[in-house]
């Protein structure tokens, strides 16, 4: 086959959500696959609600799941600009091509009359159609109007999608469509249409809420002689309740993932498993998925997004990390939340408990700010751990620790043991005040890592403060 050339072309109205990462994602895959292009350009014609800050929250995410782009803003090449409001000359002119072939009209309809139309047919209980009105008039530049597509009468017009399979839409459901507004800004069809043929574009990847729009753009690439590209629909992706991903499901930008703490990886590994499978396989290298990805494996059933799997996917990539590696990651994390962290020893030993128990780097902070900020207790454990029974065992391990010569943990463990047997209670009776005195709550690591973190000289200092509380 021809090597692909393939495009993602989002508007830029908002951030990179997480539909909008794996249609790109899926796109660039197939294109490293086959040593293709990807293209990334922007459909801007929406200037109401278009801005730079959306280009650049797109730009960011894409970059940050490490999808590059091969032609597209700060790329160049042949085909640029890749801004749709920059090519508006190149609309018109393929428009003016339709109608000197007879292919296209002008409209001169007033939005009064339209309307005026829409409410006749809702008073009858049918759908809106486009009567063509203006299909056999002169064309008049000098009049108010928009240009319409001249959809065929009779037949129907299909395709063979790599996703969907056949599918076939019948012209009489179709209607003579708005190409270019009396603004001269295409429509969403057109513009589409007219980028991938000066691209080159020869297989459109995209979200399965565009099937209606194909039958259409079929035509417009007929019309204006370029042979038809393939189309993959990809399915949607549905939250828990069914419905279409949305806000009210948890977070949808991609680079909230990544403010939460999540690995680019770990996102790219859970998105393309949303809709593609390969066996029973779920942790997937970048690499492997350029070796492995085909679209005949991409399903045509909505994928359910699933946060907590999500969370899972990425605590198996916080596992593969080296320890130096992973400390260098979750440091700027712990900074973001105002807490004084070096890169060293300390930091590292953090990371290494953390990994068993925290999914994210969000959830390092969470759970073990402790190691870097004063203790705050939890009161309910405070009120139980913090007792005249217990003040004895504070004081004596806060006797035994002073001392240890080094915070190694075979003399440590010692220690609670003998401590346990002495007072004839198990070892977790010993450990748990100790352990709320430490960190302010009943939930930690092994009691030796927290000590042999925090050092001696704070263990001690925090074991003081616990043994004042205990009365």
């Amino acid at each position: 086959m021809d090597k692909p050339r393939v495009r993602f072309a989002p508007s830029p109205t908002g951030y990179l959500h997480i539909g909008g990462a794996r249609t790109a994602l899926f796109n660039w895959l197939w294109a490293r696959r086959h040593g293709g292009t990807f293209i990334l350009r922007i459909e801007d014609t929406d200037q109401g609600r278009s801005t730079k800050e959306a280009e650049a929250a797109i730009f960011d995410g894409l970059r940050w799941l490490g999808l590059d782009w091969d032609e597209g803003p700060d790329v160049g090449g042949p085909h640029a600009p890749y801004f749709q409001m920059e090519r508006l000359d190149l609309y018109e002119a393929y428009a003016e091509k339709l109608i000197a072939e007879g292919k296209a009209f002008a409209c001169y309809c007033t939005r009064e009359e339209l309307e005026a139309g829409r409410k006749h047919a809702e008073a009858e209980k049918r759908q809106y159609r486009y009567p063509g009105t203006c299909r056999e008039k002169p064309y008049d530049r000098s009049r108010p109007h928009v240009i319409r597509f001249r959809v065929p009468e009779h037949g129907a017009t299909g395709w063979d999608d790599l996703v969907k399979g056949p599918i076939s839409t019948p012209h009489d459901t179709l209607q003579d469509e708005v190409i270019l507004r009396s603004d001269r800004v295409p429509l969403y069809n057109f513009g589409a249409v007219v980028d991938d043929i000066t691209m080159k574009v020869n297989l459109v990847g995209r979200g399965d809420d565009h099937v209606n729009n194909t039958a259409r753009q079929i035509l417009m690439y007929r019309a204006l002689g370029y042979p038809v590209p393939s189309f993959a629909h990809f399915p949607m992706i549905l939250g828990a309740d069914k419905t279409r991903l949305s806000k009210r499901h948890g977070a949808t930008s991609v680079t909230a993932y990544r403010d939460m703490g999540f690995l680019p990886e770990a996102v790219v590994n859970y998105l393309v498993r949303l809709g593609w499978s390969h066996g029973d396989q779920e942790i997937f290298s970048l690499e492997e998925l350029v070796r492995l990805f085909d679209l005949k494996d991409v399903g045509a059933t909505a994928g359910v997004f699933n946060p907590e799997k999500m969370a899972w996917v990425n605590h198996e990539w916080l596992k593969k990390v080296p320890e130096e590696a992973l400390a260098a990651k979750a440091l700027p994390y712990f900074r973001a939340a105002g807490l004084a962290v070096e890169d060293g020893p300390k930091l590292r030993h953090v990371v290494r408990v953390a990994r068993e128990r925290a999914k994210t780097f969000g959830e390092y902070v969470q759970q073990f700010r402790y190691f870097f900020a004063p203790v705050t207790f939890d009161a309910k454990a405070r009120e139980k751990f913090f007792t005249k029974d217990t003040r004895p065992v504070l004081e004596a391990i806060r006797a035994g620790i002073a001392a240890l010569p080094a915070m190694d943990t075979e003399p440590l463990e010692k220690l609670f043991q003998a401590e346990a047997e002495k007072r004839g209670l198990g070892l977790g009776k010993i450990a748990q005040p100790v352990r709320v005195a430490l960190t302010g709550g009943t939930a930690s690591p092994g009691m030796y890592d927290v000590v042999q973190i925090l050092g001696k000289d704070e263990t001690l200092r925090r074991l003081d403060e616990g043994i004042r509380l205990a009365g």
